[in-house]
């Protein structure tokens, strides 16, 4: 992090460009993506037509105690950073469960230090996911985890702190992109069905600047962010041909 900045970066090499940075402003923007869930393929859908993206909040929680002997350190005197880490997805899991509704979490990530069998841990590290289409749920899901990690700290004798990574707030896409979608799968004598989707795409951004919608196809068995991620050829040519059908559809409404 030295202090460079991108603008000066371009201008530096020659890739600015003379147009003002959100002078050119889209008619309309459609996403095609694979799903990277299980809905269409358990239900044998072809398309989705992604009418809101959920928001997400990302942190990283801390949690410092101290390091002692596996065996010779009685339980009720440990402050066991190692313990703490599994409360919070313990945690993290029942809130998701009870908040119910879109409302999903996750502990993808925990670092011990030492990380030995016969050491209890003196930190760990946790990452926490939370999301919700509703941003006001989501609010209450993040102050349900501060007041978790408050009462743990001091039930356990140990300091944690959290820190957030990344906030984005949930986005709505536009009906009328959305209906052109449809129009366009009904002309096809293609199903189609509304949906939400639970991870972040180039649509959540451009959704700020100009109408917005995605397109989603099957994956099979639901698996995304690992090797076996797979889908049809032939669905992959349907929602291709569906994309282009529905941004003939817009450009023609943007020329009259």
């Amino acid at each position: 992090m030295d202090g460079t900045r991108l603008g000066d970066e371009l201008q530096r090499i020659g890739y600015a460009g003379t147009e003002p940075c959100g002078e050119l402003v889209p008619h309309a923007f459609v996403e095609l993506h694979i799903e990277q869930g299980p809905i269409l393929d358990m239900e044998g859908g072809l398309l989705g037509a992604v009418e809101n993206l959920q928001g997400i909040s990302w942190q990283e929680v801390t949690i410092r105690g101290v390091s002692n002997h596996a065996g010779t350190t009685p339980m009720r005197l440990r402050h066991d950073a190692g313990f703490c880490a599994a409360r919070i997805a313990v945690f993290v899991r029942e809130l998701a469960t009870r908040m119910g509704a879109s409302q999903v979490g996750t502990v993808g990530s925990t670092r011990l230090t030492p990380n030995l069998i016969n050491v209890i841990a003196n930190q760990a590290v946790v990452s926490v996911d939370l999301r919700n289409t509703d941003d006001a749920r989501l609010r209450v899901a993040e102050r349900d985890l501060a007041a978790f990690l408050e009462a743990l700290a001091l039930e356990e004798g140990v300091s944690i702190e959290a820190r957030s990574l990344v906030r984005t707030d949930p986005v709505v896409f536009s009906p009328l992109v959305l209906q052109a979608i449809e129009a366009v799968a009904s002309e096809c004598g293609l199903p189609i069905r509304r949906m939400t989707s639970g991870a972040g795409h180039d649509a959540q951004m451009m959704a700020q600047i100009c109408p917005t919608a995605m397109i989603f196809v099957p994956s099979v068995g639901g698996i995304s962010h690992n090797p076996r991620e797979f889908t049809e050829p032939r669905h992959l040519e349907i929602g291709s041909n569906v994309l282009l059908q529905t941004m003939l559809r817009l450009a023609g409404s943007a020329s009259t």
